[in-house]
C-alpha cells in the first residue's frame, strides 16, 4: 500500500485549494452563519459541478470520472478547510456510495450525481419496512439527516434493507444546528410506498447488507477526513496567532509550556490524518482491512478534535469567543463532524468487538 500521493493527486489537491480560496471565502461562510446568504451557496455548488467534482467517485460507465476514494478524500479535505457549505458530503460520500455498492452499474441516480443534476443524502434510524406485493412500504423516522432539505433522493437504510426514496415523499423538518453550513433535518416516512426498481437491498439479502457496510465505511471515512482537515486549520490558525500575540513582552508561542501543547496538537492532527488516509486507501484498493479502518479513522478524528478545539479556543484567549473572529466556523464544523456517524467510544467498542476483545459490544448504530 503506497502512502505517497501521486503527481495527479497532488495537482488535484492544489487546484482544489486554489479554486476554493476564491469560490468560498470566509465572507460566504459568514453570510450562511448570519442567515443572509444571497445565492452564494448555489453559486458555489455550480462551480463544483462545472469542475466535475461530483463525478469523481462515480464509475465511468455511469458518466463519472471513475477515480478512487483517495481523490474523493482530497476534495473532501479541501472543502472542509474552507468550511464550504455544499451538498458534496451528503451526495458524493453518502448517497452515491450506497447506490454504487448496493445497486450496481447503470443506475440513473449515479448518472444524475455525476452530471450535478441530482442531490442525495442518507437516512437511517428507527425505520422499518414491510412487504406489499412487489413493492415495500417504509415507515419510521431518521434524525440528523445531512442536507435533506435540498436533496432530490434519499437512500433509506431500514432494519432489513435499503431503498431509494424521493425526498418529496418524506416529511422533512429542519433541525437547529451549531454549524449552518451542515444543515440537518429530521426525516419522517409515513408509510411510503417504494416500488421494486427503488430497492437497493432486499431484506434478508446478506450480500446486499455487505454492500451497505462497504458504503457506510466510505461515509464514515469522509466524515473523519472532513473533521481532521478542519482541525488542521484550527491548529495552523492558532499557531500563527501564537506568533503575534504577546504577553510579558514576548510572543506567547515562545513559552516552553505552550510549545509542548502545540507539539501535542500537531501529533494528534498528523496521527488522525494518517489513519484517515489509511482508511481511504483500504477503500480505494478494496483491502480487507477496510472493514475496520474507517472506525480507526473516526475514533482518531474524534480524539483529535477534542484536543484541538479545546486548545485552539483557549490559546486564542478572549478573542476566540467573539462572533467577529472566524475561528468559530472551524470549531463548530469540527464538533459537528465529531458526532456524525458515531463518537469515538462507539467506534472503539466496535473495533474491540472486531478484534474479539469485547464480545458483548453491539454492531455500530448511528442516528
Amino acid at each position: 500500500m503506497d502512502f505517497e500521493f501521486t503527481s495527479d493527486q497532488l495537482e488535484l489537491r492544489d487546484n482544489a485549494r486554489a479554486v476554493l480560496a476564491g469560490a468560498c471565502p470566509p465572507s460566504l461562510v459568514r453570510s450562511v452563519f448570519e442567515g443572509n446568504d444571497d445565492g452564494g451557496v448555489e453559486k458555489l455548488w455550480s462551480t463544483l459541478v462545472e469542475l466535475g467534482w461530483p463525478a469523481i467517485g462515480v464509475p465511468e460507465a455511469d458518466g463519472g470520472l471513475g477515480l478512487t476514494f483517495v481523490e474523493t478524500g482530497l476534495v473532501v479535505e479541501e472543502l472542509a478547510r474552507v468550511v464550504a457549505p455544499s451538498p458534496f458530503l451528503a451526495t458524493v460520500t453518502q448517497f452515491a456510495p450506497f447506490v454504487r455498492e448496493c445497486g450496481g452499474a447503470g443506475s440513473p441516480w449515479l448518472a444524475g450525481v455525476a452530471a450535478g443534476e441530482l442531490r442525495g443524502t442518507l437516512a437511517q434510524g428507527e425505520i422499518a419496512e414491510e412487504k406489499d406485493g412487489s413493492s415495500y412500504r417504509v415507515f419510521g423516522r431518521a434524525t440528523h439527516v445531512l442536507d435533506a432539505a435540498t436533496a432530490d433522493e434519499i437512500v433509506v437504510v431500514t432494519r432489513g434493507g435499503a431503498f431509494v426514496v424521493p425526498a418529496a415523499a418524506a416529511k422533512i423538518e429542519p433541525m437547529p444546528v451549531i454549524d449552518p453550513t451542515m444543515p440537518m433535518a429530521t426525516v419522517t416516512f409515513a408509510d411510503v410506498r417504494v416500488d421494486g426498481d427503488r430497492v437497493l437491498v432486499e431484506p434478508g439479502d446478506t450480500r446486499g447488507r455487505a454492500g451497505v457496510e462497504r458504503a457506510m465505511g466510505e461515509a464514515i471515512t469522509a466524515m473523519a477526513l472532513s473533521c481532521v482537515a478542519t482541525c488542521r486549520v484550527i491548529f495552523e490558525t492558532t499557531l500563527e496567532y501564537a506568533k503575534v500575540r504577546e504577553q510579558f513582552g514576548k510572543p506567547i508561542g515562545s513559552f516552553q509550556a505552550l510549545k509542548h501543547r502545540f507539539a501535542r496538537m500537531y501529533l494528534e492532527v498528523e496521527k488522525a490524518s494518517a489513519l484517515a488516509y489509511f482508511a481511504a486507501l483500504t477503500i480505494a484498493e478494496d483491502d480487507p482491512r477496510r472493514a475496520t479502518a474507517p472506525s480507526m479513522a473516526k475514533a482518531a478524528a474524534n480524539q483529535c478534535q477534542r484536543l484541538v478545539v479545546t486548545d485552539g479556543l483557549q490559546l486564542h484567549g478572549g478573542i476566540g469567543f467573539t462572533w467577529e473572529n472566524d475561528l468559530h466556523f472551524w470549531l463548530k464544523r469540527a464538533k459537528t463532524c465529531d458526532f456524525m456517524f458515531g463518537g469515538g467510544a462507539a467506534h472503539r467498542a466496535y473495533l474491540a468487538d472486531a478484534l474479539g476483545l469485547n464480545p458483548s459490544a453491539k454492531v455500530l448504530q448511528f442516528p
